[in-house]
């Protein structure tokens, strides 16, 4: 089975319009209950049992099971009949909402912090439709039940062969979307190591070093966002807050926040497409991008937006590391090139000439240089070189370092 999803925009009517609205309300105000209904349950679990809170202490009877998303769903039948505005909304819409609260506490249970919070109003901007009886894009419509025909921008065709099993709506800044969730039972054969290769290390001075001698810039074309950012964020300050002026300023703080993630993210897809060209297998680092968005260069490292406070040594870009990696593995994927993540350590202190131990380079030192051999190259490159090696030693297409093979005693290397 593969899947796709295709995001096209749409043009609802002003009652359309409406009605999505206050469905997003509604569904709001489904998870906030359900999340509250689940913190009382656990927060009546908290005390000891021979002892009380000082302060309040929640009174929940021993007997009563955990509100699960099973348990939750059920009691969505009897509440409707008392509550109209939610007889509006199409039944699995909400059942989605209850799935989304779910989800979020088996991540938080995965991962062990992130405690879902309550969403404010206008936080909930996506609902979905999980499921179709018959294709509802017809022309150059899309059929949403008890919504109607809405006018889709079909910038790209569905694929032959796929049918929509999702559709989600979602209003941003720049307008209102449908992400269309297309299947096709085919099997797609797994992509093997073929000719030629090349190894990246992803970075803060150099967006990128490529194995083959190619170093990418980090970006500057923020720098003049970064200016409009500051000034609307200023602006914003100085109004009432919930006024009329105060939601226009923070409305184009969102599309300015949306056009830097779309200029990052087409920056990525062209990056990733043109390591693409001439090459059968691509190897990258497995970085850690939960302990580096933890450290000290974390602003610098994550996927958004920086805010800062005018410093000329501030930049409005971050790296992305995970977003680049996730999209150059989908690139990959879609163009028939081998992708693999290798181990990431001491990518830096090895020397891939002759896999001496070069030891442990400050951040400044920017020239590989071996005591050994006498290599010199450039430190990122000399990384990536590394990467790749590691890759094809890990896709069994040539031997490892020496000084990453275990030594037989009598058997010289």
């Amino acid at each position: 089975m593969l899947s796709l999803t295709y995001s096209y925009r749409i043009y609802p009517d002003a009652a359309q319009e409406a009605r999505i609205l206050t469905w997003m309300e509604s569904c709001r105000k489904v998870y906030n209950y359900a999340l509250r209904e689940r913190k009382d349950w656990i927060s009546s679990r908290k005390c000891a049992v021979n002892a009380c809170s000082i302060r309040s202490e929640y009174i929940i009877p021993a007997d009563t099971p955990y509100p699960d998303y099973y348990k939750q769903q059920n009691a969505l039948t009897p509440i409707k009949k008392d509550n109209p505005e939610l007889q509006d909304v199409q039944s699995q819409v909400l059942q989605d909402a209850l799935k989304r609260l779910d989800k979020a506490f088996k991540f938080m249970m995965e991962r062990g912090f992130g405690f879902p919070r309550f969403k404010k109003f206008g936080q909930y901007r996506s609902f979905v439709f999980p499921q179709f009886k018959s294709n509802p894009v017809t022309g150059f419509q899309i059929k949403l039940p008890k919504i109607g025909a809405v006018p889709i921008n079909l910038h790209r065709p569905i694929p032959d062969g796929f049918v929509v099993k999702q559709v989600r709506v979602i209003n941003k800044a720049s307008g209102w979307y449908a992400q269309l969730v297309l299947q096709s039972d085919v099997s797609v054969p797994d992509i093997l190591p073929n000719s030629s290769s090349i190894g990246i290390d992803v970075g803060l001075e150099k967006f990128l070093a490529a194995s083959n001698g190619l170093l990418v810039e980090r970006p500057r074309f923020f720098n003049s966002l970064q200016s409009e950012l500051r000034w609307l964020q200023r602006k914003l300050k100085n109004k009432t807050k919930g006024s009329a002026n105060y939601r226009k300023v923070q409305h184009k703080i969102r599309r300015l926040y949306e056009r830097i993630y779309d200029t990052r993210k087409q920056f990525h897809i062209n990056t990733a497409h043109a390591l693409c060209n001439g090459v059968g297998m691509v190897f990258a680092e497995d970085v850690n991008l939960k302990a580096t968005s933890r450290g000290m260069l974390a602003k610098h490292c994550l996927d958004e937006p920086v805010r800062c406070g005018g410093s000329p040594r501030c930049s409005t870009w971050r790296a992305a590391w995970g977003s680049f990696l996730e999209i150059l593995s989908w690139v990959c994927w879609k163009r028939r090139v081998y992708f693999a993540k290798v181990n990431p350590n001491g990518t830096s202190q090895t020397c891939p000439q002759c896999g001496n131990h070069t030891g442990k380079k400050k951040l400044f030192e920017r020239v590989h240089v071996c005591d050994e051999c006498g290599y010199t190259t450039d430190r990122d490159v000399a990384a990536a070189m590394v990467v790749e090696q590691r890759g094809l030693a890990a896709a069994g297409l040539a031997v490892k370092l020496p000084v990453e093979v275990t030594l037989t005693p009598g058997i010289s290397v």
